[in-house]
């Protein structure tokens, strides 16, 4: 069965300009994809809040997972607010095909809910631990600036949309058709 290992950001010292910080936003986001998964067919797993980086590729390592997706905000140096605003889609530079694959899917889906697609890019990275020693091919997501009253609102506002947006994803990675849940469902 295909399955993705889930890595959203454990960094809640990332403070977002509207509220909130990163650690809270990118697991709500993974929330909202659980729905699609399961209903689609991809096993998957995910990291715990209080997870180090190191843990976090320790746990994905420990099973032959199809893809390793972490998700992340993206803050300026400063800390200040800023004007800057985009979505970064990053693979290891040496990766197999498929880290560079599950990037390119993940930007394109993305583009169709980002309000500025021109700002949706895919960057080749060397040094982020968490693409490098994964040993599933691996992405890690920067959705939007946190210090960015524009970026910060739209992430927040969108999570559902943005959690449906990375399963399609996934499923489009792994092959596997995607299956709309029934939200609707009380359990």
């Amino acid at each position: 069965m295909p399955s993705v290992y889930l890595s959203p950001s454990t960094q809640e010292f990332n403070r977002f300009i509207n509220g909130g910080n990163e650690e809270y936003y990118m697991n709500r986001i993974v929330d909202a994809m659980i729905p699609y998964l399961r209903a689609s067919g991809i096993e998957f797993a995910r990291n715990s809040p209080g997870d180090s980086v190191e843990k976090s590729i320790e746990r994905s390592n420990e099973f032959p997972y199809d893809l390793h997706l972490a998700l992340h905000s993206r803050g300026t140096e400063a800390g200040a607010p800023t004007t800057d605003r985009g979505v970064n889609v990053y693979h290891f530079f040496f990766s197999p095909v498929n880290g560079e694959k599950a990037a390119y899917i993940i930007a394109q889906n993305l583009k169709t809910i980002y309000p500025r697609p021109d700002l949706v890019s895919v960057i080749p990275n060397l040094n982020m631990v968490e693409l490098r020693y994964t040993n599933a091919p691996a992405v890690l997501a920067e959705l939007g600036y946190d210090d960015n009253i524009q970026d910060a609102l739209w992430l927040e506002s969108n999570i559902p949309a943005i959690g449906r947006n990375l399963a399609l994803s996934t499923a489009e990675f792994l092959n596997v058709p995607f299956v709309e849940p029934d939200l609707n469902i009380t359990s």
